[in-house]
């Protein structure tokens, strides 16, 4: 059962739902160590490897992850993190409401225009439902550009360079109101369906 819909004028219903670690490995294992997610950091893992962190993540407090689904098919990932507990201790000064954010959407042979844009836009909506979500914070690797041009269309503004023991990241965050005035020409509905 989906637990955040949106439907996109263009592209159809976009939905989340909490991710199974070994019912989902298999699939969340080709996307991640395909050539196209190197910015994952899970190239080499195995499936059992990819089962164990997802697993590892749903048994965080503070971290949980989301299979999304496009027109009811699985289609991407998100995870939702409290950056003054995970990902960013030391690295970040968190403000009350602020929500960390991953995605990734997988690599596909046919490619749909704004397919990337119109995740981003579903992961950010899901999270501002949440009205105790003041803003939401990512750091993805400063080499990543394509993420950075994708995360300023939204509404994200840079704060800086930080280093993680993993990667040299770009912190930015995103508020509400820059996120609202970001895609208020894009005309889509966001309908909470379950808790």
């Amino acid at each position: 059962m989906s637990t955040f819909t949106r439907l996109d004028e263009r592209l159809g219903e976009f939905a989340l739902r909490p991710l199974d670690p070994d019912a989902d490995a298999v699939l969340l294992h080709r996307w991640v160590t395909h050539p196209k997610a190197a910015f994952w950091l899970m190239r080499d893992a195995d499936v059992a490897a990819v089962a164990r962190e997802y697993r590892r993540i749903a048994a965080h407090p503070h971290h949980d992850a989301y299979l999304g689904l496009w027109r009811g098919e699985p289609a991407f990932l998100a995870e939702r993190y409290d950056p003054a507990r995970v990902e960013l201790v030391g690295l970040h000064t968190p403000e009350p409401g602020d929500v960390g954010m991953h995605f990734l959407c997988p690599h596909t042979d046919v490619p749909v225009h704004g397919f990337t844009r119109a995740v981003i836009t579903t992961v950010l909506a899901w999270l501002f439902v949440d009205p105790a979500t003041r803003r939401v914070v990512v750091e993805p690797d400063v080499r990543n550009r394509a993420v950075h041009a994708l995360n300023a269309t939204v509404g994200f503004t840079v704060v800086g360079e930080i280093r993680k023991p993993e990667k040299d990241a770009l912190l930015s965050v995103c508020t509400r109101e820059r996120f609202r005035n970001a895609t208020a020409a894009g005309a889509a509905t966001d309908t909470e369906t379950c808790g």
